[in-house]
Parts: structure tokens; sequence; C-alpha cells
């Protein structure tokens, strides 16, 4: 799996958890599977970063995500 993978994964799953965290928080509930989800997320994030050299920066995310839809939809 590649880093560029990962990095999408553990971003969408961070978007994935915040209405939810939004929501446990709003109504005084736990939330325990948004917040793993978060954990899992904010985990593939820093192994993608961690793994690519140099990282990533800001302006090469937008380049990341098309690259990754444009390898799934091949």
């Amino acid at each position: 799996m590649s880093n560029d993978f990962l990095l999408v994964l553990g971003v969408l799953a961070i978007v994935f958890a915040l209405p939810s965290l939004l929501r446990a928080f709003s109504t005084s509930q736990r939330s325990s599977m948004a917040i793993s989800l978060l954990v899992v997320g904010g985990a593939l994030v820093s192994w993608a970063i961690v793994q690519t050299p140099g990282g990533y920066s800001f302006e090469e995310i937008p380049r990341v995500f098309t690259g990754v839809i444009a390898s799934i939809i091949r």
C-alpha cells in the first residue's frame, strides 16, 4: 500500500469522524467509535508522513488525492 493511499485513507477517516464527534459533544454522549476512527485516521496520516521522504506539503495534498482517485478509477 503506497504512502499516498494511506494519507488519503487517514484524512477521510478523520473527516468522517468529525460529525460524529460534534454530535456526541453537543448531546453529552460518549462516542467511542468516532474517537477510535479519529485515532486510526491520525495514525494513518502520521505513518504516511513519516514514511515519505521529505514528508508532504499542503500544496501536494490535492495532487495526492487526485492521484489516488485516478488510480482507483483505472
